[in-house]
């Protein structure tokens, strides 16, 4: 099986809407949606939810008022201020790190694990996928990202499948680093713009360092032709693949507010057919 990723250095840039293209052209597949922190595939792909399991990770402190003694040790401690002066324990300001916990003279903080968010083993019209959903202002996204990697890999490998699918975060944080690590290749998606350059060289030479093999596309590249030449400069520069470009089209957003892929609400257009051309060149550099 192999294991295609796609990335990129901000967000924005048309992962999203390339990866569920793909998943119409792709063949014996599973999708997998890595970015949990704005997790957007499944608005496109409109899963079907077969199994719903919780994700739980890191701690926080919680103050049992019947054993508190409101000594004080544990604001004195607290180098987040997480406990407010009528000795409560500010959910959103306490790190877990459990200092608190483990000095308390009445052991009189509890410590239980957090339900951070969910995640989803789901039937869709282009096969199965496996998706989560990180709660609002939640952390730990990195854990939820390997482990939606994790189970998406023993779908295919149950169901026989040839290929993961994965639309990744964008960045180059703890995300990024826990949806490359051991894939096959990364598709790095950027605009011709000058951050959009700037980040596309960072999570290059992030893929560099993890040695996982690059390729790029420049989406919407006639809006800035010198600009897409210069990033087609830098790639060849750096020894990684360019794929394909996109021309700019209305019709990714228009299909997108229908909840459809581009071939499906326009089988025929100049966007479309660029986006076959990529898959294709892709396709020939996973072997």
């Amino acid at each position: 099986m192999k294991e295609l990723i796609v990335i990129s250095g901000k967000g924005g840039t048309g992962k999203t809407s390339l990866v569920s293209a793909f998943a119409s052209l792709a063949e014996n597949k599973v999708l997998c949606d890595a970015d949990v922190d704005a997790a957007d595939l499944h608005l496109i792909m409109n899963p079907d939810v077969r199994q719903r399991h919780d994700f739980q990770s890191g701690n926080t402190a919680v103050i049992v008022p019947e054993k508190c003694t409101q000594c004080g040790l544990c604001r004195d401690l607290c180098r987040w201020n997480a406990i407010t002066e009528d000795f409560k324990v500010d959910a959103i300001g306490c790190e877990g790190c459990g200092v608190c916990v483990y000095f308390c003279p009445e052991k009189a903080i509890d410590f239980p694990i957090n339900t951070c968010g969910e995640w989803f083993i789901s039937e869709t019209r282009f096969g199965p996928m496996v998706h989560a959903q990180l709660g609002i202002a939640e952390e730990n996204s990195g854990k939820l990202v390997s482990l939606v990697r994790r189970e998406a890999r023993h779908l295919a490998e149950e169901k026989h499948l040839d290929l993961m699918l994965t639309d990744g975060p964008p960045g180059i944080g703890c995300p990024v680093i826990a949806s490359i690590g051991g894939t096959d290749a990364v598709l790095v998606v950027t605009e011709p713009t000058v951050s959009g350059k700037h980040d596309m060289e960072r999570v290059i030479e992030l893929a560099a360092y993890f040695k996982v093999p690059a390729m790029v596309c420049v989406n919407k590249f006639d809006l800035n032709l010198d600009k897409t030449l210069e990033i087609e400069a830098f790639a060849k520069e750096k020894g990684v693949f360019c794929s394909g470009n996109i021309p700019f089209d209305p019709i990714f957003t228009k299909a997108m507010v229908k909840g459809q892929t581009v071939f499906e609400y326009n089988g025929k257009s100049q966007a479309g057919d660029a986006v076959k051309a990529i898959w294709e060149n892709v396709l020939k550099r996973l072997g």
